[in-house]
């Protein structure tokens, strides 16, 4: 009989794959970087995941759920919609590392992938679908314009996150970033009523 894996090797090696994975991309991330990164040995890595794509999608999946916690977060917490969007928008992230999980979507190797991919897809729906329904809800409320088209603003606001990381990536400054969030929030507010 094996002797038993000390706790936490499964944990680390997930870890480590997804910072590696944020860092380098599919393809820079090498069974050798992350198992030096986790501290173990590749036997550990092959008793827990059948190989790196395996492993890569425990950290995709688990990264975009720590996102979904992140949003629902501010998406979740009491408040006008324009209170709660204006949170998630605002909220910290590390604006020049880029979105953990939009990144992925830039790695060929990924979206090739139906089953890599798979977990990109649900996060951006589900951050879509969860804004909008914040801002339908606001509508509902009167705090927002009857005319305001939610799903097309929640599309909007996820596209501002997006693609403020790439904008302030290339400018390696967060300004870009800072400066298209303010943008869409000022087109949001402008839908806010007097009422709300």
């Amino acid at each position: 009989m094996s002797t038993q894996e000390p706790p936490g090797t499964q944990e680390r090696l997930v870890r480590s794959t997804q910072e590696l994975l944020w860092e380098r991309g599919y393809v820079g991330t090498s069974p050798k970087a992350i198992l030096e990164r986790a501290g173990v040995g590749q036997g550990s890595m092959y008793h827990h995941f059948a190989g790196k794509s395996d492993l890569a999608l425990a950290a995709i999946r688990r990264t975009a759920e720590e996102l979904k916690q992140a949003a629902e977060e501010c998406l979740g917490a009491p408040g006008t919609a324009y209170d709660r969007v204006a949170a998630y928008l605002r909220r910290e992230r590390r604006v020049l590392r880029g979105c953990p999980i939009g990144r992925m979507t830039q790695d060929r190797d990924v979206v090739q992938s139906a089953e890599l991919r798979r977990p990109l897809d649900e996060m951006f729906e589900w951050l879509r679908g969860r804004i909008t329904e914040v801002l339908t809800e606001g509508q509902r409320r009167g705090e927002l314009a009857a005319a305001l088209d939610p799903a097309a603003t929640a599309a909007t606001v996820a596209a501002v996150v997006q693609g403020g990381y790439v904008l302030a990536r290339a400018a390696d400054d967060s300004a870009p970033f800072d400066a298209a969030v303010q943008g869409v929030l000022a087109l949001l507010a402008a839908q806010v009523t007097t009422a709300g």
